[in-house]
């Protein structure tokens, strides 16, 4: 229940969070609601489109509605994707305006028990110790390994859990060792350029063997590799969540060990930390001076692998698919990746390029598939209405590879094919690893 009190701070944290400038940014032109997944979703409620939802902040920074239930929901279905930011002529800052909204709606309401136990869980152990996050694949690790996968289908008990957690199970990739030794410089074939390479927490756990082909296609490419040793999350999941001093923390301790030694970029293979990587400036643009400076330097060398790969001219060689026979493929984008990121044309030159290789553009591959991070568990029916849409178009392009570039694209299309039954002549892939499997 929000009470009158909660009410009343979050009027003030809207006054002192929400810079009112930006809120008049939105000229209500419109521009932004085709590009909304959950306008069109929503059956084009005014409420859950970008503009809809700037006037909602509005309206409760300026007292003329009191946030309430409604307003809360609106925030919470947003999906973050900002495929609004692009769209708009007016360059309205809608990520910034979401993530200080959910900051503040965090902060000064009360959760549900099983919420505030969750949320603990994730963002003040899993994503915070790197170890921790290891120790969780561990176990379900074991859980593939050991035969208790197998008996806990036969038994049903998946039959007891919400129906997205029971295909989720079904699309997690097999887990395997991480051979990647943090604290190490692998060098490339040639001497063109050293890069940074930040891990990621499930790209380090749960697509180890995608982090591996990242070193390896770097290295083929000419680059020295080093693997700063002590980084951790990029606080992405904690910022868009609402715990934005917890994202903070993160970013400063990964401004200490990425600055370290002087190297050309900053390099990732998950669309959605990038992004966030690449906005440490403004996530931190209320310290010091001195750490201000890092974050934009740290900034400015962050650089999606997909987008080093081009411009390292992998395209300018003869690239041919190891496959005897024509592989078609589609490419999903990733939301953060387009549209924060402005990375689109790169990974699709690079499958273009590739002969034996027959690429069809996936119509609506700009439009989020709907995992946006934690969403496809916290909305499940929206992400899933979301999902299905999408796989009508991918249906359509008769593919046999479904390429993205982002650890949630990648489960949540997995999820997609399993739930169209296409599994059988359809994979998802991370585009690196396509790259290692069909070429190098």
């Amino acid at each position: 229940m929000i009470t009158l009190e909660m009410q009343e701070k979050i009027q003030q944290g809207f006054q002192e969070e929400i810079e009112e400038t930006k809120l008049l940014d939105c000229m209500r032109c419109g521009f932004c609601l085709p590009a909304c997944p959950t306008y069109v979703h929503s059956n084009y409620d005014e409420t859950q489109s970008p503009r809809g939802r700037i006037a909602l902040m509005k309206a409760v920074r300026d007292g003329d509605i009191p946030f309430d239930g409604s307003v809360e929901e609106s925030i919470d279905l947003c999906l973050g994707c900002r495929a609004c930011e692009p769209a708009c002529p007016a360059g309205v800052e809608y990520g910034s305006l979401l993530e200080s909204a959910r900051n503040v709606i965090q902060r000064e309401t009360n959760a549900p028990v099983k919420e505030k136990a969750a949320r603990k869980v994730a963002f003040d152990y899993l994503f915070q110790n790197q170890s921790a996050m290891e120790k969780v694949t561990s176990f379900v690790k074991f859980y593939q390994r050991s035969g208790l996968q197998t008996l806990t289908r036969k038994m049903g008990i998946l039959s007891f859990f919400p129906s997205t957690m029971r295909e989720m199970e079904k699309v997690i990739p097999k887990i395997e060792k991480s051979n990647v030794k943090k604290g190490m410089v692998y060098e490339g074939k040639s001497k063109k350029t050293k890069v940074a390479f930040f891990t990621g927490c499930l790209m380090d756990t749960m697509f180890a063997k995608t982090n591996e082909a990242t070193i390896n296609v770097l290295q083929e490419l000419g680059c020295d590799v080093w693997v700063p040793e002590n980084q951790v999350c990029c606080g992405a999941l904690q910022g868009h969540s609402g715990e934005l001093e917890k994202a903070r923390e993160n970013a400063k301790v990964n401004l200490q060990q990425f600055l370290a030694e002087d190297v050309d970029y900053i390099v990732n293979n998950a669309g959605g930390c990038g992004a966030f990587l690449s906005e440490y400036d403004h996530l931190l643009k209320d310290e010091d001076y001195a750490l201000l400076e890092q974050a934009k330097q740290f900034s400015s060398k962050s650089i999606d692998i997909t987008q080093l790969v081009y411009e390292l001219g992998i395209t300018k060689e003869t690239l041919t698919s190891k496959q005897q026979s024509p592989v078609t493929v589609t490419y999903q984008d990733s939301c953060h990746l387009r549209n924060v990121s402005r990375v689109q044309d790169a990974p699709r030159e690079i499958l273009k390029a590739i002969n034996n290789v027959y690429y069809v553009e996936l119509e609506g591959s700009d439009h989020c598939c709907g995992s946006a991070g934690i969403y496809n568990l916290s909305q499940p029916e929206m992400s899933m209405k979301i999902l299905d849409d999408k796989m009508e178009y991918v249906n359509e392009t008769q593919a046999q590879i479904l390429i993205t570039t982002n650890p949630g694209c990648l489960l949540q299309m997995k999820l997609g094919i399993e739930r169209e039954g296409l599994s059988d002549h359809m994979e998802a892939m991370h585009l690196i690893d396509f790259i290692d499997d069909y070429i190098l």
